[in-house]
């Protein structure tokens, strides 16, 4: 295997300081034995520990976390979640984060991931090309769902599912209506998404680790089946990632919050569809097919970010009593729609503009206001929701007309 090209490298004395571990079930399992054989090379401290042997307590001011008995210490996690202990996995490393360990992927981006729609839902928001998806919830809603997609065939999924499972192409009507009757008498939350006929029976595995793509394989599906997955009896092959679908992935991986993430491509006919991310992606497939070093990747990741914490930032901001955030859509108010900022606000209270994929700190007083923009203000929450109300109007904000308001949650915009 050779080594990706950007990897960083690193002396023994910082390797020999780290104490890293990987919460797994199953530490003969081919990625598990790669991160923990690549983590001993790299002269670290490495322990594979496994989820279900940890005990959690929260006491005033306190919270602590102990496996099998012993005090939880380390610098770094590396989490290796299964799908069926993921609520059980999520408040563990939510556990572990109040500690201020470092951990490789937190509890929310696994959970926002794991959860089709929701993954879909931030995906679609930050403007990523996905497949167009229903949300069925009852019977009465499929013949709307099957046109809202574009027709038949259709992709029927639910929204908790790994490796392929819970995933069905159907071609009729009737076979729609009876494939979803039966998964909702079951509890199943259903999904009808298109069905990409360019791209039947492959797709691309991304591997991005960071804000790179570190190894990327194209999976090709046997027979007449048209799932692809390696699990699956699927065959992998190496690929070159064109830049558009090495970009669409890395910002998959950053918007659902995962530093670490397996990004699943469908080849559309303009261009990449995210189709689905995975928090803990297998490595057997993508480092063979690739010929990779991916888990030397993945441990040469963790040394050089262990540095840097993950942090709620709206929690941070909200420590001063009284401050906060507000957001403003602009889309729901056209009145301030190709004004800009300093004929709006006398003071002006953004701190940052979002735009497109692009977000813009303290954006100049003569930007000029389009229509899905999002202001993003910080300060007094009083003198905020003051401010904000009177641009809603087209009142452009004076200092001495700032006045003591309670709190009014529909003025926000969240």
């Amino acid at each position: 295997m050779r080594t990706p090209d950007e990897a960083p490298t690193f002396g023994t004395s910082h390797g020999a300081a780290l104490r890293l571990a990987v919460l797994s079930r199953g530490p003969r399992l081919y990625s598990t034995r790669r991160i923990v054989e690549e983590a001993r090379a790299r002269g670290l401290r490495v322990d594979v520990c496994d989820p279900m042997k940890f005990s959690l307590t929260v006491a005033e001011g306190s919270v602590d976390v102990l496996h099998k008995g012993e005090r939880f210490a380390y610098d770094a996690v590396i989490p290796r979640i299964g799908h069926s202990i993921t609520q059980h996995g999520v408040a563990l490393l939510r556990h572990i984060e109040q500690l201020g360990m470092w951990t490789a992927n937190t509890g929310q981006g696994i959970l926002q991931s794991r959860d089709k729609l929701h993954a879909s839902q931030i995906l679609a928001r930050n403007r990523l090309p996905v497949p167009r998806t229903a949300y069925v919830r009852d019977m009465v809603d499929i013949d709307q769902a099957i046109s809202m997609v574009g027709g038949l065939p259709v992709v029927v999924k639910v929204t908790q599912g790994t490796q392929g499972d819970g995933v069905f192409l159907r071609h009729t009507a009737y076979e729609v209506r009876n494939l979803v009757q039966g998964l909702l008498m079951t509890g199943k939350s259903v999904l009808v998404q298109e069905y990409i006929a360019e791209s039947h029976g492959r797709d691309i595995r991304a591997l991005v680790v960071g804000d790179r793509v570190v190894a990327a394989m194209r999976r090709r599906a046997r027979g007449r089946e048209f799932r692809s997955n390696f699990h699956l009896n699927g065959t992998v092959e190496p690929v070159d990632l064109p830049e558009d679908y090495a970009e669409a992935a890395c910002r998959a991986a950053r918007v659902l919050g995962l530093n670490i993430a397996g990004v699943d491509l469908l080849e559309g006919a303009n261009g990449p569809l995210v189709l689905e991310v995975n928090s803990s992606p297998g490595l057997e497939g993508i480092e063979k097919a690739s010929g990779v070093n991916v888990a030397g990747a993945i441990v040469d990741f963790v040394m050089d970010d262990t540095a840097f914490g993950e942090v709620d930032l709206d929690q941070l901001l909200r420590t001063v009593p009284g401050s906060g955030v507000l957001t403003l859509q602009l889309r729901n108010h056209p009145r301030m729609v190709g004004r800009r900022l300093n004929e709006v606000f006398a003071t002006i209270p953004v701190f940052a503009l979002s735009r497109g994929d692009r977000l813009v700190w303290n954006p100049d007083e003569d930007t000029q206001l389009r229509f899905d923009d999002v202001l993003v203000c910080y300060g007094d929450l009083v003198q905020l929701r003051a401010s904000l109300r009177k641009a809603m109007l087209g009142q452009p904000l004076m200092a001495a007309d700032v006045e003591e308001h309670g709190d009014d949650e529909t003025t926000a915009a969240p």
